[in-house]
């Protein structure tokens, strides 16, 4: 037989002719059947493939609907440079010399305060110099190869230039700051704060964890590369900020004007900063890597009432008031939902998908939830008892601060609160801000206060009033939600390559067995981080640091509280990330 007739592509003899028919018929039905899933999957994304489809051609699983998954990459033009590295990286040497780089870190304290002055008028900023003199110490070539420019004299910008100008550059991001010890709490640290303790184990001090460990490891990743005589074709970029802590206002901010008035706008293919966790849940690793993040706003709630003697009270005060406000805002919490589409849906495929210990119940419902909204419904409600993930799927509220009343004798004349939202991903400052007008209007009539909300008048101005209740955006701070990364689809090059890159360092550092893998699922990061200045620079933001959390217990060593630490092996885990991170993506065609 021919080459072409043994592929069906010419006539079969005649004596076979009619036997083969039927097969060459299922065949091509089952080729196509197969072609279109793969086409529909990628174009329109796991939750446009319909389930009846998969039904009825199940080669097209239904774990690679829910949450389709990438092969590890593995860097190939630099395959041998990967491999000497990787066997490095597996050195106690090594190991040791990566811990001493972190614990020196530590040792330097980089706290940054709310309500600081700008920089040159606030000398709390000048802890930020010796830092700068340990980064030039500790990483000589990477001083001697790449480009420093300081932005707002504590913001750090390196550009290692490429071969080949045409690609975009990968940016990495990290920031320099810590949050500030709470000098009342020293001794219930294990070892001192900023002591940068190694017991052999785990790495102790405040950012430990947070966020020197990202920077670091980024650092220690390009000193190595260059020690090796790698040279980027891809250019890459390191954005380092001082103040992400207390919002990013002096240093990402600065950063980000600096970037766009150099560059201008998505000029890089793909930013990663910190964030995303990866550790064990329901039995089974998982990667989260936030391709969003919550919107945020601290809503002041101010009462002001007529002071005077406190022998001669009224019947409440502007603290008494204000009190009763906070708790009715307490006792209405903002109803969280489980949206199709958003990335905590995705998050909850992927589990359905992937974790073998996800009780039956709640996987079957969510493989129902896109086409009934009954099932969606019982997915949420068993998903929410983790506090976690229901806090990440809805808009969450916080009194964080109070104050009213100067002397235990006078009546106070005002006082005020200010609770922390942060904002669901399908939601918006707007919305917040209405719901929390609308849930204390009664409130203000009930105690007869003239009410403002966010600078418009609710009601009539002129009316007589006992006092006045002002919402206000406290520190005129308010973020939307942001833009979300494509997961799926033709735009999502970038996840793909940051999803086989986790695969490849997860199978490498962990040396597991064949068919042990991690599963990559999108997610929202907690918290807010300096991309909130990024989002014009670049449509694949990414927040994800390698992080090693553990087992679902949830290893977050101490992060913003006291005994801080990260695991020094989770710590050489994430130079590995950042090394495969950059072969990968100076290699790729899809960013």
């Amino acid at each position: 037989m021919y080459p072409l007739e043994k592929d069906g592509l010419l006539p079969a003899p005649a004596p076979v002719r009619q036997a083969s028919r039927l097969a060459l018929s299922k065949s091509f039905c089952f080729l196509l059947a197969t072609v279109c899933a793969g086409i529909a999957l990628y174009i329109l994304g796991p939750q446009c493939l319909s389930r009846q489809f998969v039904a009825s051609y199940g080669e097209v699983t239904l774990k690679e609907v829910l949450c389709p998954q990438e092969s590890p990459l593995v860097p190939s033009e630099s395959g041998e440079l990967w491999k000497e590295l990787s066997e490095t990286y597996g050195t106690k040497e090594f190991f040791l010399q990566a811990v001493e780089l972190l614990v020196g870190a530590v040792k330097v304290p980089t706290e940054s305060f709310d309500k600081m002055a700008p920089v040159g008028q606030d000398p709390r900023w000048e802890v930020f110099a010796p830092f700068h003199d340990y980064l030039l110490v500790t990483f000589p070539n990477v001083h001697a190869t790449l480009k420093l420019t300081k932005v707002n004299t504590y913001g750090l910008v390196y550009v290692w230039e490429g071969l080949d100008a045409s690609l975009k550059p990968l940016l990495l991001t990290a920031h320099q700051d810590v949050v500030p010890v709470n000098p009342e709490t020293v001794a219930e640290w294990v070892h001192p704060p900023f002591s940068g303790y190694f017991d052999g184990e785990r790495i102790w001090g405040r950012g430990s964890f947070d966020d020197k460990s990202v920077l670091i490891s980024i650092m220690t990743t390009v000193e190595t590369l260059i020690e090796k005589d790698f040279k980027p074709a891809r250019t890459v970029f390191l954005a380092f900020g001082f103040d992400e802590e207390t919002d990013g206002l002096h240093g990402a901010s600065a950063i980000s004007k600096y970037l766009l008035e150099t560059y201008g706008e998505n000029a890089f293919s793909m930013l990663v900063d910190e964030g995303g966790l990866y550790g064990v849940e329901y039995g089974q690793a998982y990667a989260t890597v936030g391709t969003t993040e919550k919107g945020a706003v601290d809503v002041r709630v101010e009462v002001a009432s007529p002071g005077g003697h406190s022998s001669i009270p009224p019947a409440h005060t502007s603290i008494g008031i204000l009190s009763q406000l906070l708790v009715h805002i307490e006792s209405q919490p903002y109803k969280a939902e489980l949206k199709r589409g958003t990335p905590m849906y995705q998050m909850a495929q992927c589990l359905a998908a992937h974790a073998p210990e996800l009780p039956s119940k709640v996987r079957k419902a969510i493989e129902k939830a896109d086409k009934s909204d009954k099932a969606l419904k019982a997915a949420e409600k068993a998903l929410f008892t983790d506090i976690r993930f229901k806090a990440l799927a809805g808009t969450t509220q916080a009194v964080d601060l109070v104050q009213g009343g100067v002397k235990a004798n006078a009546l106070p004349e005002n006082a005020w609160a200010v609770v922390n939202h942060r904002i669901a991903t399908d939601s918006s400052v707007g919305a917040t801000q209405e719901h929390d007008t609308k849930l204390l209007l009664h409130l203000a009539r009930q105690f007869n206060l003239s009410y403002s909300a966010f600078g418009q008048q609710i009601g009539d101005a002129d009316a007589p009033a006992y006092g006045t209740l002002t919402l206000s955006d406290a520190w005129n701070t308010a973020l939307e939600p942001a833009p979300v990364t494509p997961s799926a689809g033709g735009d999502a090059g970038a996840f793909r390559l940051l999803a086989g890159t986790i695969k490849t360092v997860y199978q490498v550092h962990r040396n597991v067995t064949d068919g042990e893998t991690v599963i990559v699922s999108p997610g929202i990061m907690s918290g807010n981080t300096d991309t909130r200045y990024y989002w014009q620079l670049t449509k694949n933001i990414f927040r994800y640091s390698h992080w090693w959390t553990g087992t679902e217990s949830g290893l977050m060593g101490g992060t913003h509280s006291v005994n801080e630490f990260i695991f020094a092996d989770g710590f050489l885990e994430m130079i590995r990330f950042y090394t495969a991170l950059v072969l990968n993506a100076d290699e790729s065609q899809s960013i």
